[in-house]
């Protein structure tokens, strides 16, 4: 520790020296500011971008809990629209029979499905699938399994 001040002593005069030189302190003292001055833009930009982006993605979850908070099911402008988005969703899963399976959308978006599925258990998981969509106010569930009767309207 005693020679610290030594050392510090040293040192400074030696950055003194190296700016101060006759022949060249002139540049080196400019080539310094140029390069402090481009560190701090440097820095100031990326201190820019990363306030930027903690901004939106604050805006982006505040409108995620907005949404979640205040979620309303999404208008449907009409039944031929609720009705493409029952199938849409439903028929997205290949193991559904597309070909066998029948909907429509009546009286203030009521779905009615119609038609044959191979196993029972198809016709529940059917049936919530299609309770789960936007806009759908009730399912009537008229589904069969091949060899029993179809149902009737209720």
């Amino acid at each position: 520790m005693r020679f610290l001040p030594a050392v510090l002593a040293a040192g400074t005069g030696a950055v003194v020296a190296y700016f101060m030189d006759p022949q060249n302190g002139r540049r080196r003292r400019a080539l310094a500011v140029d390069r402090t001055a481009a560190a701090t833009r440097r820095t100031a930009r990326a201190v820019g971008r990363a306030g930027h982006g903690a901004a939106a993605e604050i805006e982006g979850r505040t409108q995620a809990m907005r949404h979640a908070v205040h979620s309303e099911p999404r208008p449907v402008a009409n039944e031929e629209t609720l009705a493409d988005r029952v199938r849409s969703e439903l028929f997205r899963d290949a193991s559904v029979p597309k070909g066998s399976i029948n909907l429509n959308v009546e009286r203030e978006c009521v779905v009615v499905l119609r038609g044959q599925v191979p196993q029972a258990a198809m016709i529940g998981e059917l049936e919530r699938r299609v309770r789960a969509i936007a806009g759908v106010r009730d399912v009537e569930n008229l589904l069969h399994t091949p060899g029993t009767p179809a149902a009737m309207h209720t």
